[in-house]
């Protein structure tokens, strides 16, 4: 490969939360969580946090550190080229054409830009329909601005893939009076990659309930064995104007500790007054650098490794979904299709094993396998984890919880 996915980096001491324990903590021992300790002999693996554990395409830092040499930092205008490259990546990326300056609006991140939306469209106590399993996200900012989160749970079809409920769907928006939805596509965390057929139905179903969309993309980049990401807007005339669509770079180049997502709207009310609330508190204005970094990500080199690093997901995705069915018995999952997140159902074996999800967590932690607790995304006895990082580093996880936890 021409990009860099196999060197192991050290990110302690680089003011990095992935290096740390999974609660967040940053002790004077990075080891420690919970009261425990790494055993002799194990390193930290870090796969929990959605960052990356690889080297950013280089046209991102060599852009930082152009900009940075300039010894002036003061108030600035968005760049005419950030807005002609988020348009240009639109269409090469995901086929959107028609995508135009003014359909593009800045956010302090998608979840600000979730509440910037929710503000716009919704009254304090409002119910919002999301699907479960839910991002922990979501839920955070809908519970924090003072609305109520509704969920309608995807189920299984006969041939194990997860599906929406669209009569569920329905039912709930109808019922409940419910006037705004999160669409999470590709879905966080069960890793679904909506088909066509599938989002047009959806937005069917809102239309018919007369059902603002805030549409969350901002893992439209991450695809794995060949899956296409259908953007939400683009199905009908009607989605186009009833959705706000949520991207960022964060995820696909990992530059979440820069901030910085973008919006596309092409209705002008809602887009008029998505731009109005965010300015109300002075907070939501464009980092200098973060511009910078877009620029530098969204550059020919940029398409180059994002489809090399898809490869690489896709491949540590296949073969960590390949060990669980042969090695993890009593664990189920669903090979996902974007993201790169798996989502471990372990309620079986922990059934069988007399074990609470707390201790299987733990014994993890023990070997230094820093996996995230699943059950915080509403489905109990489930565990999140990460594969964005080497996948000689993604083998030793799954050999020491094969040898040391699931069989010991």
């Amino acid at each position: 490969m021409k990009y860099d996915f196999t060197s192991i980096i050290d990110r302690r001491g680089w003011d990095s939360i992935a290096a740390s324990w999974p609660d967040g903590k940053n002790p004077s021992s990075p080891y420690v969580v919970n009261n425990l300790k790494i055993k002799d002999g194990f390193d930290f693996i870090p796969m929990w946090v959605a960052d990356m554990n690889f080297k950013t395409v280089p046209t991102i830092p060599e852009a930082l550190k152009k900009r940075v040499e300039h010894p002036l930092y003061g108030y600035f205008q968005p760049r005419d080229e950030y807005f002609e490259l988020i348009k240009k990546w639109q269409k090469v990326r995901n086929g959107v054409d028609g995508v135009e300056k003014e359909n593009i609006g800045y956010e302090n991140g998608v979840l600000g830009g979730v509440a910037t939306a929710l503000a716009v469209l919704c009254s304090r106590g409002d119910k919002i329909l999301l699907h479960s399993p839910t991002y922990v996200g979501f839920t955070g900012v809908i519970k924090n601005n003072g609305y109520d989160p509704i969920h309608s749970p995807l189920v299984e079809d006969e041939n194990g893939v997860m599906r929406m409920d669209y009569e569920d769907m329905d039912k709930k928006l109808r019922e409940q009076n419910i006037h705004m939805a999160i669409f999470c596509s590709p879905h966080n965390p069960t890793g679904r990659v909506w088909e066509r057929w599938e989002i047009e139905k959806a937005m069917e179903v809102y239309a018919k309930n007369d059902c603002w969309v805030i549409s969350d993309e901002i893992w439209s980049d991450i695809l794995m064995n060949g899956h296409k990401h259908i953007p939400t807007q683009s199905v009908s005339e009607d989605a186009k104007q009833r959705t706000v669509a949520l991207y960022a770079p964060s995820k696909t180049f990992n530059l979440a500790g820069l901030i910085g997502s973008y919006h596309i709207t092409y209705n002008k009310w809602l887009r008029d007054r998505m731009a109005k609330e965010a300015s109300l508190g002075h907070y939501n204005s464009m980092n200098m650098l973060s511009m910078i970094a877009l620029i530098g990500a969204y550059q020919p080199e940029g398409y180059e490794w994002v489809d090399e690093l898809n490869q690489v997901l896709s491949n540590n995705v296949n073969y960590a979904y390949d060990f669980i069915l042969e090695h993890f018995k009593g664990v189920t999952l669903k090979k996902p299709q974007g993201t790169y997140l798996l989502y471990l159902d372990c309620s079986q074996w922990l059934k069988e094993h007399g074990m609470t999800l707390q201790e299987l967590l733990n014994l993890g932690y023990e070997y230094g396998v820093g996996w995230q607790d699943g059950s915080k995304f509403l489905i109990p006895d489930t565990i999140r984890m990460n594969l964005a990082l080497p996948t000689s580093r993604v083998k030793e996880a799954f050999d020491r919880l094969d040898k040391y936890v699931f069989n010991k």
